[in-house]
């Protein structure tokens, strides 16, 4: 999810000095987005909407972060106001959608405990998952923002359709490439002409910052440590969505989890979900306790499905890490299941996937299509960036593609949405199914040339291999939670 890097600054007409816009932060577009967040959660808002109309507000940007120009003063403050007030409003979600961790331990009627024994050769699945990790971000780089009709000419007219390798521009007509642009800053490294090395992306950072954060503060880190890693290792300009307004927040003196819900119309968008992965990867066999630390991470900038999603990816995560070559795919989303209220608009997803891909007229690519039709016409009102269509669709690829790599992540991208993020999140769990970096094909992984660009403090160049390693060190320190049962199939002392 990298939706500001190409709109940090809107520009200003011709011949008019630029204006600095910062994207996801300006208070006349975050009420847009509030409003829509509000009908979601079934919030009688049409009051307010109306006043905001009549007072010449408008409707957040479909795709971008900010509008083109800036509210004059008297908006802004009244946008303030309408924030205030909309948060004041309840949602009838709220009841069976808590954010605290008692109560949705409490909803989760198998909250899965810790029994699954770490089979020899992890340090190699890990490294299988960073890979599979990057391969499907990049990926899904070039498309990102791009409409799923975009999608679709772009893979069609370079013969790449059904999807099954990098976007290019080789042999892509004028016309295609003036209706459907790629993203701007991502088509300079990441189109198969261009990939040198894993370029950087904050669906690769955070994992980076998973690791810098267990390391620093150990696995009984809080939602303050990681506030302070954050201001200590994260540079502002590479946070986006619900990450920007809980880093204002932080900025501003506002202290968590209240940094995640202030003013933040993006707290149940796919942030947290992308950051989940160190915390599954390093609890194996403990989905549980690996669920419990993604809370952890979550509620600094997100909210009931927004966390929702961090938990889930944790526990996939970590119960295919623990069953090695016994896991699979439908085990794995089970497992992420576990430890999502039922009643939940993110489970109701996760499971719309599921059903959607089982029902596929076949398994083939072409036949997905028709799954990702049917998704876009159940979410077509949800902003492209939030968890919940995210969430159906990356469990439908996973599903429709057994478990299979190279099916998983080509299925999610060509899916649209947020491509880049779904492909990482895609990749990872697939890698780690594989079960070694041999078993990925080398055309997905040899032009990531053991790479990574990042401008986390210190980290930038590092290879995967180093990564796997240092993520492995972390593995090995993990014992049960102490609400999982003991086992000592569970330790970390089984790690190879």
């Amino acid at each position: 999810m990298t939706p500001g890097y190409d709109e940090g600054a809107a520009r200003a007409p011709v011949g008019e000095e630029p204006l600095v816009r910062l994207t996801w932060v300006q208070p006349e577009d975050l009420v847009g987005h509030e409003l829509r967040q509000a009908a979601q959660d079934g919030r009688d808002v049409a009051d307010v909407e109306r006043r905001w109309r009549a007072a010449g507000g408008t409707l957040a940007p479909e795709r971008a972060g900010a509008s083109p120009a800036p509210a004059a003063p008297r908006l802004r403050a009244l946008a303030g106001e309408l924030l205030d007030e909309l948060a004041r409003i309840e949602a009838p979600a709220a009841a069976y959608e808590p954010t605290g961790l008692d109560a949705i331990r409490a909803a989760c009627p198998s909250w899965p405990g810790a029994d699954h024994r770490v089979r020899p050769g992890y340090a190699e699945r890990l490294h299988a998952a960073w890979l599979g990790r990057a391969a499907g971000c990049v990926l899904g780089k070039p498309v990102e923002k791009v409409t799923l009709q975009g999608i679709r000419a772009l893979a069609r007219a370079t013969g790449n359709w059904p999807l099954s390798g990098w976007f290019t521009e080789r042999g892509l007509d004028a016309a295609t490439a003036a209706a459907h642009p790629w993203n701007r800053r991502s088509a300079a490294n990441s189109l198969a002409e261009n990939i040198d090395g894993a370029p950087e992306d904050d669906d690769l950072n955070y994992p980076l910052l998973g690791v810098l954060l267990l390391e620093r503060y150990g696995h009984g880190f809080t939602t303050g440590d990681v506030a302070r890693l954050w201001l200590d290792e994260l540079p502002a300009g590479r946070t986006f969505t619900a990450e920007r307004v809980a880093y204002r927040n932080l900025l501003a003196g506002v202290e968590p989890p209240l940094t995640g819900a202030y003013r933040n119309p993006f707290r149940e968008w796919i942030g947290a979900q992308i950051r989940a992965d160190v915390f599954g990867w390093t609890h194996p066999g403990d989905p549980g306790a690996a669920a419990e630390a993604a809370w952890r991470d979550a509620t600094l900038t997100h909210t009931a499905n927004g966390v929702y999603g961090a938990m889930f990816i944790a526990a996939a995560l970590a119960h295919a890490a623990g069953l090695g070559d016994g896991a699979t795919v439908e085990g794995c989303l089970e497992a992420g299941l576990s430890v999502v209220p039922p009643a939940s608009r993110y489970a109701t997803a996760v499971r719309t996937g599921i059903a959607a891909a089982r029902e596929a007229p076949d398994d083939s690519p072409a036949g997905f299509a028709h799954v990702v039709d049917g998704l876009h016409a159940a979410y077509g009102d949800h902003h492209w960036v939030h968890v919940l269509p995210n969430a159906a669709l990356l469990a439908a690829a996973l599903t429709h593609a057994r478990g299979d790599f190279e099916g998983a992540v080509c299925r999610v991208v060509s899916g649209g949405w947020d491509t880049d993020s779904n492909g990482a999140s895609a990749g990872s769990l697939t890698g780690l199914l594989a079960g070694a970096p041999a078993a990925l094909p080398a055309r997905w992984t040899a032009p990531l040339k053991n790479r990574l660009a990042t401008s986390v403090g210190g980290m930038d160049g590092t290879g995967f291999d180093a990564l796997a390693a240092r993520t492995h060190a972390l593995a090995a320190t993990v014992r049960p939670s102490p609400s999982s049962p003991s086992s000592p199939d569970a330790t970390g002392d089984t790690t190879s």
